[in-house]
This record gives structure tokens, sequence and C-alpha cells, in this order.
């Protein structure tokens, strides 16, 4: 293997290189799965902009691949490969994009022959091993195959999304194949020469080159396998890879061979052909081609030892080696510090930083040996104080102990996408010093242990749940089957580890592969439950929190994820998830938990009001915990860059129309309720005076007058409660408008786009006691890509079904010949549940049969407060193209821009409309809709088709859009 990549230049924001290095783990992935005995690491260099990959590269000759995002600032991957071709550094370039409707748009709009290859990133960072296989592979196939008959495993798709899926499970278990027959060799050399000789992959996207491969390594082909439709001759061809494999099979007659296709018609031809078939939309797919894999192909301690090379000591880790420093001869650390062997063992084992801190070292600049063994000891500590504070730890059962700052793992995996973005939170804030940055308050990322997929993997595997999962519609027999089936005995004892030495309530949240992704969040999707872990029977919390976990894993194939993966380029197989147990932030009020406040921040306002713009942010806050935010629930918004400016508290009338009246809190106590079984597990609501008798009101409230219809701050009057957060946006008793600010900078610069933040605070009223500002979640926010600007001429209202200047997406829709409508003036909010159900069979018979619809309705859509509107999931109505929410009669309509729905429908970029007439913010024309023969009903939702299209204009800058009347346009 003469080419080997040995340095890496990552192109992309700071953000897209943590994913792929998920906090260290890509380097242990690399020496555990991708590199071959006595090899070097490779090595990833990060820059953020394609000016700096060129620069760099030209510089330092010593880069073998480039790794690039689509779009990478000052010029965009095709670029960037151009110039890398044009300078002849002879170094391949591979995009890796984050969503498939991206990747489409890339390649139509831009000449792609100077990019060596196109992947999809689908949550795995496996795909990274992969492309540097694949680039060493293609590089070093001909070298391999003769100089030791390395065999050829010929991939042929040219759908990206597959490729990146399925080409991770082949390299994954050809390295898994090499491993077992390590033990097989009879030495060193030889086991060296079994490693390195694991089959050679090529990957082809069109019959041409497929076949040039096939005449020139047919000798060594060791399978195939291949698309069924892909070009030859520049047009697609349906029946290309049954050619190929006529082809392969005329040269190497038992070759085995596995045609893919999502037409199930080509299955009873390959039988008929002896070839092997796999279907591409199986929700098994690659469960079927590990298999078809499997059953078709058939570091060390760090020796002390004194000049003479007698042995006093071994150390297996850096614990190890820190405590075995205090005790070893002076004369053996001297003997090993001349020569390297601290930074040497080191850099074998990734601990890159400490190593290179160490290297420049001399003996001779120590006055004596006693002062070199001070040296490494307090380097070795400094340097683990601060890995725990910005790393992730293994859970060790044996010596666990809380600490302020623990952010561990159990199990082997990944994290998933929401503990991904913790720490790389943990990190940024390690980083910017930002506790540093406003005295008195603790901004920190809550005590968290994460359990990791691994976990996830053996539960469904050791229960043998994967298959009924996957293919079960029935949510009650996949929890009853879920809650009845037992952790992993490995997770088990770690959990009793961890209850044994925590007693503060947790959140047991989801962490899925594809949560907080880019492009599309999954907010909302998975199940968070919370725990008090009060009881007094440790066995009972164990028995209540394997409970949850499972709960939790049981969502991973609800009716309602299993609808919003539809929805997107992914499939539910490919999901795994890691779950999140994770310190309450909050006190301790009677029986019940709760911190003052919590919110979403996002740093982008989609309805800006002047003088507040569109960059400027905006924060959704409650009193209590954040259900009451992200469930759409009434709650105050402001800007951070201006606090005062609250819109929707212009008036007494206002304030009174809009503030939390309830808010929501973890029952501490541990009674049985029968009734439900799962109140053990949610938060429960109770009433403003409860609050106030806590005393947590006085710090967020005002008191309205009837006397004088006003309002004043505080709660020294006799009068109405209302939250109006006045002490602290007003008076500042708590920098919460700064702190915002400053972390959504942060977020952002980081991430390099805008992001949504979720958070919690507990106030202190001690003064020698800091306050918590508990940063819960950090996501990107997903955004409509507003292109062409349309303008909007003044039409006719008559021409209009509805206008409005509140209006989310941007361009033209034409394909809308459907709506659903909730009769405006037979709703009834008491009702409200009944119309998400009529709603819901609409939206279930659409799209059964692919079609959009434009949905318009009542009140806030998937508020969980029924009284304000419409209780949808996602799910409920994942088939509408448009959305409107108008007013109600006497409750005037706000967009909900802290809550999950919200999220979701800027990620799939659906058109959403708020209309509040007697505000002057557009109008529904219920007359004309009401006037529409309807094709159903079921109650007062009413299914309406048209033979002409429903035109739809959005114009993203100035928010303002228009639905037309059919043949209106």
């Amino acid at each position: 293997m003469p080419f080997r990549v040995q340095d890496i230049l990552l192109v992309s924001s700071l953000y897209d290189s943590f994913i792929l290095r998920e906090d260290g783990r890509l380097n242990e992935l690399l020496i555990g799965e991708s590199l071959e005995l006595n090899q070097q690491i490779p090595g990833i260099t990060h820059v953020s902009s394609g000016a700096e990959a060129l620069a760099l590269a030209r510089s330092q000759l010593r880069f073998n691949l480039i790794v690039t995002n689509l779009e990478v600032g000052d010029m965009d991957a095709a670029e960037l490969a151009r110039e890398v071709k044009k300078a002849e550094l002879d170094v391949p370039v591979v995009v890796l994009a984050y969503d498939y409707r991206e990747i489409k748009n890339f390649v139509a709009r831009n000449p792609v022959t100077d990019i060596d290859r196109i992947f999809l990133w689908q949550g795995n960072v496996r795909i990274l091993i992969s492309i540097v296989k694949y680039v060493e592979d293609e590089r070093n196939v001909f070298h391999d195959t003769k100089t030791m008959g390395v065999p050829v495993l010929l991939v042929v798709e040219d759908d990206i999304r597959y490729y990146s899926s399925f080409l991770p499970v082949i390299y994954t278990e050809l390295i898994t194949q090499s491993r077992s027959l390590i033990s097989e060799g009879i030495n060193v050399a030889h086991k060296l020469v079994r490693m390195r000789a694991r089959p050679k992959i090529l990957l082809y996207s069109n019959y041409e080159d497929a076949a040039r491969q096939v005449m020139k390594y047919g000798e060594y082909l060791l399978g195939v396998v291949s698309d069924v439709e892909f070009p030859r001759g520049g047009e697609l061809l349906p029946d290309a890879g049954f050619q190929l494999a006529r082809m392969v099979r005329g040269m190497v007659p038992d070759i085995p061979i596995v045609l893919q296709s999502s037409r199930t018609e080509f299955m009873e031809r390959a039988q008929t052909e002896g070839f092997s078939f796999l279907r591409k939309h199986s929700p098994t797919l690659l469960g079927d081609l590990r298999q078809f894999l499997v059953e078709q192909f058939g570091f060390g301690d760090f020796v002390f030892r004194l000049p003479d090379h007698t042995e006093v000591a071994r150390a297996s880790d850096l614990n190890a080696l820190e405590t075995l420093l205090h005790e070893v001869p002076a004369e053996s650390i001297a003997y090993h510090g001349q020569r390297n062997h601290f930074s040497h063992w080191l850099m074998a084992r990734t601990e890159f930083a400490l190593a290179q801190k160490l290297r420049p070292r001399k003996v001779s600049d120590f006055a004596t040996y006693d002062d070199l063994r001070r040296d490494l000891i307090e380097s070795i500590a400094e340097y683990r104080s601060e890995q725990s504070q910005v790393l992730i730890g293994d859970f060790n059962s044996a010596t666990f102990k809380p600490t302020e700052a623990f952010f561990l793992r159990i199990g082997g995996g990944s994290l998933g996408g929401k503990a991904r973005g913790l720490a790389f939170v943990r990190h940024l804030l390690h980083t910017h010093r930002v506790v540093r940055r406003f005295a008195g308050v603790q901004v920190a990322v809550p005590p968290t242990v994460v359990l990791a997929t691994d976990a996830f993997d053996q539960f469904l595997r050791e229960n043998n749940l994967l298959d009924f999962a996957i293919h079960s519609t029935n949510d009650a027999e996949i929890e009853r089957r879920f809650l009845a089936a037992s952790l992993p005995l490995s997770v088990r004892e770690d959990l009793l580890a961890f209850l044994a030495e925590v007693r503060y309530p947790l959140a047991v949240r989801s962490s899925s592969l594809l949560e907080d992704s880019q492009y599309l969040p999954f907010t909302g999707v998975y199940e968070t439950f919370m725990l008090a872990n009060q009881h007094p029977d440790l066995d009972m919390r164990l028995e209540q929190l394997m409970e949850a976990i499972k709960r939790v894993y049981a969502s991973t194939f609800s009716r309602h994820a299993k609808a919003y993966v539809r929805a997107t380029p992914y499939r539910l197989e490919e999901e795994k998830m890691a779950v999140i147990l994770q310190q309450v932030v909050g006190a301790i009020h009677g029986q019940r938990f709760y911190p003052d406040f919590s919110g979403v921040v996002r740093s982008r306002n989609f309805y800006p009001v002047p003088p507040l713009s569109f960059a400027d942010g905006i924060a959704a806050v409650a009193l209590g915990l954040g259900r009451e935010v992200v469930g759409g629930g009434k709650c105050l918004t402001f800007c951070p860059r201006y606090p005062q400016n609250i819109v929707q508290f212009s008036s007494a009338e206002d304030i009174l129309a809009n503030s939390q009246s309830e808010f929501w809190a973890l029952e501490l106590d541990h009674k049985a309720r029968d009734e439900d079984p799962v109140a053990d597990l949610r938060e429960a609501r109770f009433g403003l005076d409860t609050a106030e008798r806590d005393g947590t009101l006085h710090s967020l409230g005002s008191t309205y007058s009837d006397d004088n219809h006003a309002v004043y701050d505080g709660l020294g009057r006799l009068g109405i409660r209302v939250v109006s957060f006045a002490p602290i946006l007003k008076h500042e008793v708590f920098p919460l408008a700064s702190i915002l600010e400053q972390l959504m900078r942060i977020g952002e610069d980081a991430l390099g786009r805008p992001v949504e933040i979720e958070f919690a605070v507990r106030l202190t009223h001690l003064p020698d006691q800091a306050a918590d500002f508990g940063f819960l979640q950090i996501r990107p926010l997903a955004l409509s890509h507003e292109g062409e600007e349309f303008r909007m001429e003044d039409v006719d209202p008559a021409r209009l079904i509805c206008q409005s200047s509140k209006v989310l997406g941007n361009g033209r829709i034409q394909d809308l010949r459907d709506a659903v409508v909730v009769d405006f003036q037979r709703f009834e909010r008491a009702r409200s549940q009944e119309v998400a159900q009529g709603v819901t069979y609409f939206n279930a018979k659409l799209s059964e049969k692919g079609t959009p619809y434009l949905l318009i309705g009542v009140g806030r859509w998937g508020s969980n407060d029924r009284w304000l509107g419409i209780p949808v999931a996602w799910d409920q109505i994942s088939g509408a193209r448009v959305i409107v929410e108008a007013g109600f009669r006497d409750f005037r309509v706000t967009p909900s821009q802290g809550s999950h729905f919200f999220q979701n429908l800027t990620a799939f970029q659906i058109g959403y409309f708020t209309v509040n007439p007697d505000a002057g913010e557009g109008f529904v024309d219920w007359q004309w809709l009401s006037s529409q023969p309807a094709v159903e009903e079921q109650g007062c939702v009413r299914h309406l088709h048209f033979a002409a299209p429903i035109p739809v204009i959005m114009n993203g800058k100035t928010s303002r859009g228009m639905i037309f009347r059919p043949d209106e346009v």
C-alpha cells in the first residue's frame, strides 16, 4: 500500500469540524477501524475558507486529501477543486455535504468534474473513514493487486444517498473480517500482511468506468454490488446493472453479485439470471447488505526502565502514568526523558496536545531530575484538568463521583446530535471563558451522562426488537414490548452506580444520530421524560430510570417519528438513539422542583417590528420548566438587543391577554398514579398563586390594578398577577439579555450559521451563591432559502383567499389544488382536540396519495394548550405545503417562534401565514371558503378540491404573502 492518507485538510465551519471529530472519538475510530498495524494516524487540519485551504495546500505539500463542504465561505466546492487542480497539487478533493436537496441544486448549477466524489453526511462518523479508504483504495489498487494479489470489490451506484449510506457498512465488515484473521498470523510480519491485505473497494457511477475496471482487475474480483439503473453512454439505462453483471459473470462464473433497486419487478429477473437482489426501499437494506457480505465473502503499556533496561513499573493509561511518576526512580524518568519516550507514548495514545507540549523540553532544561519529575506531573495534571472541562469521559462505576462539571458517556458508539451539540457547547464556553464574563452567574452545561448508541443497538439485538419495531404501526404495542425488554446488564450496573451517587431530579432526553442536524433538526420528534429521582428505594429509582430510557428508545419507532423520517432523505434503519441523563436546573419549592424560568433564543427574528431587525434575534421565556415555551404556550418574547421593547405587552389589555397564567414544575412525591402510567415521568401544571407562595414570581412578576387600569412592577399591590419579567428586563436583577446576546454571537460564529439555544435559569438571593444559567441545547437554525425576491404588487382583495404581512417562506407555489380548512364560524376552542383529529384524518388521506395541500385554521397550530389553537403534532399536518393560522374572534394569534413546531416549519420550508385582521395583519376570506363545495367534512374541518391550482406567492425579505383564488393569476 504505497499511498496512505496521512494528512487531511478539512474545509468547513468550526461546528462541522466538531461533528466529524465528535470530541476526539474520530481518532479512536481511525485507530480501531481504519488503520492497519504500525501505521501513522492521519492528522486532520481544519480551515474555514477555500482561500485558507488553497494557501495551506500550496505552502505545505503534506496533505493527501481535501474534504470540503459544498459552500466554504469565500468559494464553493467546485471552484476550490478547480483551483486545486489548476495548482497541480495532485490532492483529491472530496465533498461531504449535509443536505441532499442542496447537493442536487449544486450539481445542477456547477461543473463538478474536478471533484473526485460527493458524499452525504447522514449522522455516521464512519463516513469519513469510508472517504479515506475510498481515496486510498483508488490510488493503491493497481499496486496492491499486482504485488500482493489483494482482491477487489466493485461497487456501482450513482445515487449519492445510497453509496454514502452503505459504503461505511461494507468497509466496517471488511475491517472486522481482516481483524478476525490477525490471530491466525504466524508472526508480526505475517499478521501485518494479513491485516493490510483486506479487499480494495472501487466505487463507480456509470457503466463505462465499471466495465473498464472489470477488464483491468477481473482476475482479482471478489464480488460486485451494483445498482440496476445507472448511466451508459451518457443516458440512464434501466437495466445497466444486468448488462454489467452478465459481463462479469462471463469472465468470472462463480463470482457473487448482488443487484440493488427500488423497483421490485427486477427481483424475479435477478433470481432468474442467478443474481442476488436487495430492495433499496426495504427498511432493513443495510442489514440485508451486511448479511450478504458476511455470507458471500468469505497500543501498549508505558514500561519504566532504568538505564540498564531493568523494568521497574508499567503504566497502562495516563492516570497510571501520573501515579507512577511519583514513585519510580529519578534515573528512570531521566532515561525516558532523554529519548522523548513520554511524548512518543502520548502521541500513540492520541494525547497530541500534551505530547506536543512535552516534546520540545529537554532534561538539561531542569536543575535536577526531581524538577523534571515535578514538571511532568504538573503538566499531566493540568492537561487532565483542562480535559475534564471540555472533553467527554467514559463512565467508570468504580470511581464515579459527582462533580459540578462532569460530562460522561456510558458505552461506545455515537453521542447523538443533541449530546454532541452539548459537548460542543462545553468546548465553546471553555474556549471563550464565558464563565468569567458575568459576575455571580455560572454559565454551564448541567452535569450530564450520555448512554451512547451502542447500548441502543445492543438492547434491540438482545431483545430481537429491530425488525418488529421498524414494521409495526402500533405505538402501544411497541411501547409494551420495549418496556418488557431488559437493558444490557452492563448498562444496568452503570445506571445503578450512577443513581447511588446522584439524588437530584433528572431529565431523560433523546439524542438520536439525526437530531439537531443542520437542515432537518428532528425537533420534538422523540420523547423527553423528567424524573424526580427522590424515592428512598434505590432499586425503585433504577426501575423508573430504566423505564424512561426504554420509553425514549420506543419513541424512535413511533408513528410520529416514522412519519417525520418519511418526509426526509433519511432511513429509519439508519437512525440510532443515544439518551441524555442530565441534572434538571432549578430548586426545590415544597414538593415541587423547577427553575425560576426557562426559554429559547434564536439568532434570527422572523417577524421583526421596528426597531427590531431580522438579525437581532428573538427570545421566548416563561416561568418554570421549558415545556410552556417549546410547546407553543403563553410566554414572553423579547429581543435581547432591545429587552424593554415588548410588542405583545404594549397595553394593559395585551398584558392580561398574553401573560402566562400557569407554569410547569416537577412533582417530587413518589406516590403511584395508576390512572396515568407516565405521570411520574412528566411535569405538572400549577397556577401563579403557587409560584407566588414559592417566592419565584417575585423576580418575574407585575400586578394589574383594576382601579386605574394599569400594570405595576412587582407584587406589592393587590390585583391580578402577570409574568412580565420586568425585574429582569427593566431593572436587570439578572443579566439575561446580555448573556443571550453574547451566547447567540458565540454560537453563530462557531456553527457558521444562525442558531437556536435552549436554557434554564435558577436565580439566587444569597450574596455568596452564584445563579445558574443552564445551557441545555444548541442547534443550527433552519432557514428558508430566499433566492429570488418576488415583488408584491397591489392586488384586488377579491382575487385572494388570504393575504398577510407576517409570512415565513419565499417563492411561488403553483401545484396546490387541495385545501383543508377549519370552518371559522363553527370552530369552538373547547372542541379543538376534535378538530385536530379531523385535520389528522385528511392529512393521512392526502399524504397517502402524495397530494400536497393548503391548511387553513383558527388559532395557533401545534400548541400544547388547546385553548390557544389546534393541538396537532408535526406528523398530523406533515403533508401541508402552506399553513395559515388566523386569530380567533376574541384572541390575536402570535407566531410561536420558540416552539418545536415552529422549528419544523422552517426546516421543511413550509409556507407559514399568520393572519390577524383586527391588527391590520392581513385577512382570510372565510365567506368565500365556506361557499366552496367540500369533497368531505369531518366536523368543522372541510376538504376542498379545485380543478385549477391555488397560486401562492411569498416574499421572504418583506415577510409578505398572498394566496390567490384558483384561476385568479
